[in-house]
């Protein structure tokens, strides 16, 4: 074979090792980009995964606490006539569904304060003060179960405050949620000037006025 031929032929062997180097190369950085994006979809997964289950598992916590208040609310209302409702969207709101540290540690559902020869625990609390919130410190009542709580939650409606024993009248003579939880706010119940639009919003969310028909 002639020398040029042979040049030439080194000279395209040389330029084909070439291009597939580069074709070799390419594909690696294909491969390492693949990879990199298939991480980052498994990580958005996990992420996702995680959210819905902390989503499931705060409605679980909600769920349960509803299911095991309500036949208690029911119980209390046989014998003191408070709707269930009312009683259950307030022990949600104050006790953030049996999680305050109040219900959790001593059963108090509904941050009712302590007058007089009970058992107490002081804590901190926010109060709704000329135009804004303050924490002060609080007595509140101890009690030895939720259904105590419950119990007493009526009973203060019931007999009113040393001061006023027909403060609450109002709530007694209630006959439909938005009436009652408009009535606490009014008698005073709590210092939060937007008490009663809180209560009928969770009897609303969570469906609590069927309690009030069983």
């Amino acid at each position: 074979m002639p020398k040029s031929l042979v040049t030439k032929q080194k000279r395209k062997n040389k330029y084909s090792l070439k291009f597939l180097l580069v074709i070799f190369q390419v594909l690696i950085v294909l491969a390492v980009l693949a990879g990199l994006m298939s991480a980052r979809v498994d990580d958005t997964s996990d992420q996702v995964s995680d959210s819905s289950l902390n989503s499931q598992l705060t409605t679980m916590t909600e769920y349960n606490f509803i299911r095991d208040i309500g036949p208690l609310a029911q119980k209390a209302y046989q014998k003191y006539k408070i709707l269930p409702s009312l009683t259950l969207a307030q022990a949600i709101l104050e006790s953030d569904f049996g999680q305050s540290g109040l219900a959790a540690k001593y059963h108090n559902l509904f941050g009712v304060k302590a007058y007089g020869n009970v058992p107490t625990v002081s804590l901190d609390t926010q109060e709704f003060e000329n135009g804004q919130w303050i924490t002060i410190k609080g007595q509140f009542r101890v009690y030895d179960s939720w259904q105590d709580s419950v119990n007493g939650h009526s009973q203060l409606f019931v007999e009113g405050t040393t001061w006023n024993p027909k403060q609450y009248a109002s709530v007694l003579a209630a006959k439909d949620y938005k009436t009652a939880a408009k009535a606490v706010q009014t008698s005073g119940y709590a210092t939060d000037p937007d008490y009663s639009t809180k209560l009928i919003s969770i009897i609303e969310k969570y469906k609590l006025n069927q309690y009030d028909k069983a």
